[in-house]
């Protein structure tokens, strides 16, 4: 398929000298180009947070129970000072 894409000069010239170098066209780099591009975006996943848990099974059982304000007031409770 035919098709027309303004690129920059300089980036039009240096492409032309890669593809001379390598024997190859200026379409084979371009389309090469460009599947590298669609498949770097294809492999991209959405951000995920790791798991960054202590321990296991949750809130201690004196704290599973409280209140929200129980659990920040005691978050700020000086310990052994």
């Amino acid at each position: 398929m035919k098709t027309t894409v303004e690129i920059a000069d300089s980036l039009l010239r240096e492409a032309k000298r890669v593809a001379e170098k390598e024997r190859t066209s200026l379409r084979a780099l371009i389309e090469e180009g460009l599947r590298h591009a669609l498949e770097e975006r294809r492999q991209k996943t959405r951000f995920r947070l790791r798991d960054a848990s202590y321990g296991r099974g949750g809130l201690r059982n004196d704290m599973a129970k409280g209140s929200w304000e129980h659990l920040r007031d005691r978050t700020y409770e000086r310990r052994g000072t």
